[in-house]
Protein backbone atom coordinates (compact mmCIF):
# COMPACT_ATOMS: atom_id res chain seq x y z
CA UNK A 1 0.00 0.00 0.00
CA UNK A 2 1.26 3.55 -0.61
CA UNK A 3 2.93 5.13 2.43
CA UNK A 4 2.91 8.88 2.92
CA UNK A 5 5.78 10.76 4.50
CA UNK A 6 4.69 11.23 8.13
CA UNK A 7 3.23 14.63 8.90
CA UNK A 8 2.84 13.82 12.59
CA UNK A 9 4.53 11.73 15.27
CA UNK A 10 2.23 10.28 17.92
CA UNK A 11 2.85 8.23 21.05
CA UNK A 12 0.01 6.00 22.23
CA UNK A 13 -0.01 4.58 25.76
CA UNK A 14 -1.46 1.15 26.49
CA UNK A 15 -1.32 -1.10 29.56
CA UNK A 16 -1.19 -4.44 27.76
CA UNK A 17 -0.74 -4.23 24.02
CA UNK A 18 -1.18 -8.01 23.70
CA UNK A 19 -4.72 -7.93 25.09
CA UNK A 20 -7.63 -8.72 22.79
CA UNK A 21 -9.26 -5.43 23.80
CA UNK A 22 -6.39 -3.51 22.21
CA UNK A 23 -5.84 -5.81 19.22
CA UNK A 24 -7.26 -3.27 16.70
CA UNK A 25 -4.42 -0.91 17.67
CA UNK A 26 -1.84 -3.62 16.98
CA UNK A 27 -3.48 -4.50 13.66
CA UNK A 28 -3.45 -0.87 12.51
CA UNK A 29 0.26 -0.70 13.30
CA UNK A 30 1.25 -4.09 11.85
CA UNK A 31 -0.62 -3.62 8.58
CA UNK A 32 0.85 -0.16 8.05
CA UNK A 33 -2.48 1.65 8.27
CA UNK A 34 -1.08 4.46 10.44
CA UNK A 35 1.85 4.92 8.06
CA UNK A 36 -0.52 4.97 5.08
CA UNK A 37 -2.31 7.89 6.74
CA UNK A 38 0.96 9.76 7.24
CA UNK A 39 1.15 9.27 11.00
CA UNK A 40 4.20 7.81 12.72
CA UNK A 41 2.71 6.02 15.73
CA UNK A 42 4.82 4.70 18.59
CA UNK A 43 2.95 2.38 20.93
CA UNK A 44 4.27 2.55 24.49
CA UNK A 45 3.31 -0.14 26.95
CA UNK A 46 2.90 0.74 30.63
CA UNK A 47 2.42 -2.60 32.36
CA UNK A 48 1.82 -1.20 35.84
CA UNK A 49 -1.91 -0.51 36.38
CA UNK A 50 -2.78 3.15 36.00
CA UNK A 51 0.53 4.19 34.46
CA UNK A 52 -0.84 4.56 30.93
CA UNK A 53 -3.48 6.98 32.21
CA UNK A 54 -0.85 8.88 34.19
CA UNK A 55 1.23 9.22 31.04
CA UNK A 56 -1.77 10.68 29.19
CA UNK A 57 -2.56 13.08 32.02
CA UNK A 58 1.08 14.11 32.29
CA UNK A 59 1.36 14.82 28.57
CA UNK A 60 4.18 12.35 27.94
CA UNK A 61 2.00 10.58 25.36
CA UNK A 62 -0.48 11.94 22.83
CA UNK A 63 -3.21 9.33 23.18
CA UNK A 64 -4.22 6.30 25.20
CA UNK A 65 -5.73 3.01 24.15
CA UNK A 66 -7.74 2.09 27.21
CA UNK A 67 -11.19 1.78 28.77
CA UNK A 68 -13.88 4.33 27.96
CA UNK A 69 -14.64 4.46 31.69
CA UNK A 70 -11.41 6.45 32.11
CA UNK A 71 -12.86 9.26 29.98
CA UNK A 72 -15.98 9.26 32.16
CA UNK A 73 -14.05 9.37 35.43
CA UNK A 74 -11.82 12.17 34.19
CA UNK A 75 -14.77 14.23 32.94
CA UNK A 76 -16.44 13.93 36.34
CA UNK A 77 -13.27 15.51 37.75
CA UNK A 78 -13.36 18.35 35.25
CA UNK A 79 -10.92 16.95 32.68
CA UNK A 80 -11.83 16.27 29.06
CA UNK A 81 -10.13 13.35 27.31
CA UNK A 82 -12.73 12.22 24.77
CA UNK A 83 -12.77 8.92 22.94
CA UNK A 84 -12.21 9.54 19.24
CA UNK A 85 -12.77 5.95 18.10
CA UNK A 86 -14.30 2.98 19.89
CA UNK A 87 -12.51 -0.34 19.56
CA UNK A 88 -14.68 -2.55 21.75
CA UNK A 89 -18.43 -2.65 22.31
CA UNK A 90 -18.08 -5.28 25.07
CA UNK A 91 -15.39 -5.55 27.79
CA UNK A 92 -14.44 -9.18 27.00
CA UNK A 93 -14.34 -10.11 30.70
CA UNK A 94 -15.44 -13.56 31.80
CA UNK A 95 -16.39 -14.80 35.26
CA UNK A 96 -15.98 -18.49 35.90
CA UNK A 97 -16.13 -20.77 38.93
CA UNK A 98 -14.17 -23.90 39.74
CA UNK A 99 -15.92 -27.14 38.84
CA UNK A 100 -14.33 -28.62 41.96
CA UNK A 101 -14.60 -26.13 44.81
CA UNK A 102 -17.79 -24.48 43.53
CA UNK A 103 -19.49 -27.42 41.84
CA UNK A 104 -22.79 -26.52 43.48
CA UNK A 105 -22.78 -22.88 42.33
CA UNK A 106 -26.25 -21.46 41.67
CA UNK A 107 -26.28 -17.69 42.25
CA UNK A 108 -23.88 -14.83 42.91
CA UNK A 109 -24.70 -15.20 46.60
CA UNK A 110 -22.57 -18.34 46.55
CA UNK A 111 -19.47 -16.15 46.30
CA UNK A 112 -19.68 -15.28 49.99
CA UNK A 113 -16.56 -16.58 51.71
CA UNK A 114 -14.89 -17.42 48.40
CA UNK A 115 -11.58 -16.34 46.85
CA UNK A 116 -11.85 -14.68 43.44
CA UNK A 117 -8.92 -13.90 41.14
CA UNK A 118 -9.09 -10.53 39.37
CA UNK A 119 -6.63 -8.62 37.19
CA UNK A 120 -6.21 -5.93 39.85
CA UNK A 121 -8.02 -3.87 42.45
CA UNK A 122 -10.22 -1.18 40.82
CA UNK A 123 -9.68 -2.90 37.45
CA UNK A 124 -12.46 -3.74 35.02
CA UNK A 125 -12.66 -7.29 36.34
CA UNK A 126 -12.90 -6.03 39.92
CA UNK A 127 -15.67 -3.57 39.00
CA UNK A 128 -17.59 -6.27 37.15
CA UNK A 129 -17.47 -8.49 40.23
CA UNK A 130 -18.60 -5.64 42.48
CA UNK A 131 -21.52 -4.91 40.15
CA UNK A 132 -22.63 -8.55 40.08
CA UNK A 133 -22.38 -8.83 43.87
CA UNK A 134 -24.31 -5.59 44.26
CA UNK A 135 -27.12 -7.00 42.11
CA UNK A 136 -27.77 -9.69 44.74
CA UNK A 137 -26.93 -7.46 47.72
CA UNK A 138 -23.79 -9.28 48.77
CA UNK A 139 -21.27 -7.21 50.73
CA UNK A 140 -17.96 -7.20 48.80
CA UNK A 141 -16.21 -7.57 52.15
CA UNK A 142 -17.61 -11.12 52.26
CA UNK A 143 -15.51 -12.01 49.22
CA UNK A 144 -11.72 -12.27 49.15
CA UNK A 145 -10.36 -10.66 45.99
CA UNK A 146 -6.93 -11.84 44.86
CA UNK A 147 -5.19 -9.45 42.44
CA UNK A 148 -3.16 -11.41 39.88
CA UNK A 149 -1.97 -9.29 36.97
CA UNK A 150 -0.10 -12.16 35.29
CA UNK A 151 -2.33 -14.43 33.15
CA UNK A 152 0.01 -17.36 33.76
CA UNK A 153 -0.12 -16.88 37.53
CA UNK A 154 -3.89 -16.43 37.47
CA UNK A 155 -4.42 -19.67 35.54
CA UNK A 156 -2.03 -21.61 37.78
CA UNK A 157 -3.71 -20.29 40.93
CA UNK A 158 -7.09 -21.38 39.62
CA UNK A 159 -5.89 -24.86 38.65
CA UNK A 160 -4.15 -25.37 41.99
CA UNK A 161 -7.20 -24.37 44.00
CA UNK A 162 -5.69 -21.21 45.44
CA UNK A 163 -8.79 -19.36 44.24
CA UNK A 164 -12.35 -20.60 43.80
CA UNK A 165 -13.29 -18.36 40.89
CA UNK A 166 -11.70 -16.07 38.37
CA UNK A 167 -12.84 -12.93 36.55
CA UNK A 168 -10.37 -12.42 33.73
CA UNK A 169 -9.83 -11.93 30.01
CA UNK A 170 -8.89 -14.27 27.20
CA UNK A 171 -7.03 -16.35 26.25
CA UNK A 172 -6.82 -17.53 29.89
CA UNK A 173 -10.56 -18.09 30.20
CA UNK A 174 -10.84 -20.06 26.97
CA UNK A 175 -7.89 -22.18 28.09
CA UNK A 176 -9.47 -23.03 31.46
CA UNK A 177 -12.74 -23.83 29.71
CA UNK A 178 -11.01 -26.17 27.28
CA UNK A 179 -9.30 -27.93 30.17
CA UNK A 180 -12.66 -28.55 31.83
CA UNK A 181 -11.57 -26.68 34.95
CA UNK A 182 -14.04 -23.83 34.73
CA UNK A 183 -17.75 -23.15 34.46
CA UNK A 184 -18.62 -19.77 32.94
CA UNK A 185 -21.28 -17.85 34.87
CA UNK A 186 -20.99 -14.39 33.26
CA UNK A 187 -19.54 -13.67 29.82
CA UNK A 188 -19.02 -10.21 28.33
CA UNK A 189 -17.24 -11.43 25.21
CA UNK A 190 -20.62 -11.18 23.47
CA UNK A 191 -23.03 -8.28 23.16
CA UNK A 192 -25.82 -10.31 24.72
CA UNK A 193 -23.72 -11.38 27.69
CA UNK A 194 -22.40 -7.87 28.19
CA UNK A 195 -25.91 -6.43 28.16
CA UNK A 196 -27.02 -8.98 30.76
CA UNK A 197 -24.24 -7.89 33.10
CA UNK A 198 -24.31 -4.13 32.56
CA UNK A 199 -27.91 -3.50 31.55
CA UNK A 200 -27.18 -2.17 28.07
CA UNK A 201 -24.42 -1.61 25.50
CA UNK A 202 -21.11 -1.21 27.36
CA UNK A 203 -18.34 0.70 25.54
CA UNK A 204 -14.95 -0.82 26.27
CA UNK A 205 -11.53 -0.03 24.79
CA UNK A 206 -11.20 3.22 22.88
CA UNK A 207 -8.58 5.68 21.72
CA UNK A 208 -8.66 8.85 23.83
CA UNK A 209 -6.88 12.17 23.44
CA UNK A 210 -6.91 15.50 25.33
CA UNK A 211 -9.75 17.73 24.14
CA UNK A 212 -7.22 20.48 23.40
CA UNK A 213 -5.27 18.16 21.12
CA UNK A 214 -8.42 17.15 19.26
CA UNK A 215 -9.29 20.81 18.69
CA UNK A 216 -5.82 21.82 17.51
CA UNK A 217 -4.78 18.65 15.67
CA UNK A 218 -8.00 17.40 14.12
CA UNK A 219 -6.24 16.24 10.94
CA UNK A 220 -3.89 14.02 12.95
CA UNK A 221 -6.78 12.63 14.97
CA UNK A 222 -8.73 11.94 11.77
CA UNK A 223 -5.73 10.09 10.34
CA UNK A 224 -5.47 7.92 13.46
CA UNK A 225 -9.18 7.16 13.38
CA UNK A 226 -9.00 6.28 9.68
CA UNK A 227 -6.30 3.72 10.45
CA UNK A 228 -8.21 2.28 13.39
CA UNK A 229 -11.45 1.92 11.43
CA UNK A 230 -9.56 0.11 8.66
CA UNK A 231 -8.18 -2.26 11.30
CA UNK A 232 -11.63 -2.84 12.78
CA UNK A 233 -13.01 -3.60 9.33
CA UNK A 234 -10.13 -6.03 8.70
CA UNK A 235 -10.86 -7.87 11.95
CA UNK A 236 -14.46 -8.55 10.89
CA UNK A 237 -13.36 -10.94 8.15
CA UNK A 238 -9.85 -11.99 9.23
CA UNK A 239 -9.30 -15.74 9.20
CA UNK A 240 -6.75 -17.94 11.02
CA UNK A 241 -4.11 -17.49 8.32
CA UNK A 242 -4.54 -13.70 8.45
CA UNK A 243 -4.08 -13.71 12.22
CA UNK A 244 -1.05 -16.00 12.02
CA UNK A 245 0.61 -13.66 9.53
CA UNK A 246 -0.21 -10.40 11.26
CA UNK A 247 -0.26 -10.83 15.03
CA UNK A 248 3.16 -10.69 16.76
CA UNK A 249 4.51 -14.11 17.73
CA UNK A 250 4.72 -13.12 21.41
CA UNK A 251 0.94 -12.70 21.57
CA UNK A 252 0.43 -16.44 20.96
CA UNK A 253 2.36 -17.40 24.11
CA UNK A 254 3.41 -20.64 22.48
CA UNK A 255 -0.14 -21.83 21.70
CA UNK A 256 -1.52 -20.63 18.37
CA UNK A 257 -4.58 -22.88 18.46
CA UNK A 258 -5.62 -21.48 21.84
CA UNK A 259 -5.14 -17.91 20.63
CA UNK A 260 -7.21 -18.55 17.52
CA UNK A 261 -9.98 -20.16 19.58
CA UNK A 262 -10.07 -17.11 21.85
CA UNK A 263 -9.94 -14.78 18.85
CA UNK A 264 -13.05 -16.36 17.35
CA UNK A 265 -14.92 -15.59 20.57
CA UNK A 266 -13.65 -12.03 20.72
CA UNK A 267 -14.82 -10.99 17.26
CA UNK A 268 -18.34 -10.04 18.40
CA UNK A 269 -16.89 -7.63 20.95
CA UNK A 270 -15.13 -5.35 18.48
CA UNK A 271 -16.97 -2.59 16.69
CA UNK A 272 -17.02 -2.78 12.91
CA UNK A 273 -16.85 0.97 12.37
CA UNK A 274 -15.43 2.64 15.48
CA UNK A 275 -18.73 4.31 16.38
CA UNK A 276 -19.95 4.74 19.93
CA UNK A 277 -23.38 3.04 20.35
CA UNK A 278 -26.25 5.41 21.06
CA UNK A 279 -26.95 4.29 24.64
CA UNK A 280 -23.42 3.15 25.43
CA UNK A 281 -22.16 6.26 27.27
CA UNK A 282 -25.28 6.42 29.45
CA UNK A 283 -24.96 2.73 30.36
CA UNK A 284 -21.30 3.17 31.28
CA UNK A 285 -22.04 6.27 33.35
CA UNK A 286 -24.80 4.51 35.29
CA UNK A 287 -22.52 1.57 36.04
CA UNK A 288 -19.77 3.91 37.22
CA UNK A 289 -22.21 5.79 39.45
CA UNK A 290 -23.51 2.55 40.98
CA UNK A 291 -19.98 1.66 42.05
CA UNK A 292 -18.98 5.12 43.28
CA UNK A 293 -21.00 6.52 46.18
CA UNK A 294 -19.63 10.04 45.61
CA UNK A 295 -20.65 10.13 41.95
CA UNK A 296 -23.94 10.29 40.07
CA UNK A 297 -24.57 9.92 36.36
CA UNK A 298 -25.61 13.59 36.34
CA UNK A 299 -22.06 14.58 37.36
CA UNK A 300 -20.80 13.54 33.93
CA UNK A 301 -21.27 15.56 30.74
CA UNK A 302 -21.42 12.65 28.30
CA UNK A 303 -21.08 14.92 25.26
CA UNK A 304 -17.53 15.72 26.36
CA UNK A 305 -16.45 12.09 26.75
CA UNK A 306 -16.57 11.02 23.11
CA UNK A 307 -17.05 12.08 19.52
CA UNK A 308 -18.34 10.04 16.59
CA UNK A 309 -17.52 12.75 14.04
CA UNK A 310 -14.17 11.31 12.97
CA UNK A 311 -15.35 7.69 12.87
CA UNK A 312 -18.32 8.68 10.71
CA UNK A 313 -15.94 10.15 8.13
CA UNK A 314 -13.66 7.10 8.31
CA UNK A 315 -16.62 4.75 7.95
CA UNK A 316 -17.74 6.53 4.78
CA UNK A 317 -14.21 6.46 3.39
CA UNK A 318 -13.60 2.77 3.99
CA UNK A 319 -17.20 1.57 3.80
CA UNK A 320 -16.88 -0.05 7.20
Amino acid sequence: MPVRAPFAHVQVAVENRASFCDLPLTIAERLGYFAAEGVDVQIREFAEPGRALQALLGGTVTAMSGPYSASLTLQARGHSFPSIVLQGRAPQLVLGVSRRSMAGFRTMRDFQGRRVAITGLSSGSHRMMLLLLQSVRVDPAAVQFVALDSPTTAAASFRNGLVDAICYTDPVMTQLEQEGELRVVADTRTLRGSSEVFGGPMPAACLSVPAEYLASQEAVCQAMVNAMVRALKWLQTAGPSDINRTVPEAYFRGDRSLYLAAFSRARDAWTSDGLMPENGPATAAKVLARLNVSLTAHDIDLSRTYTNALAIKAKARYRA
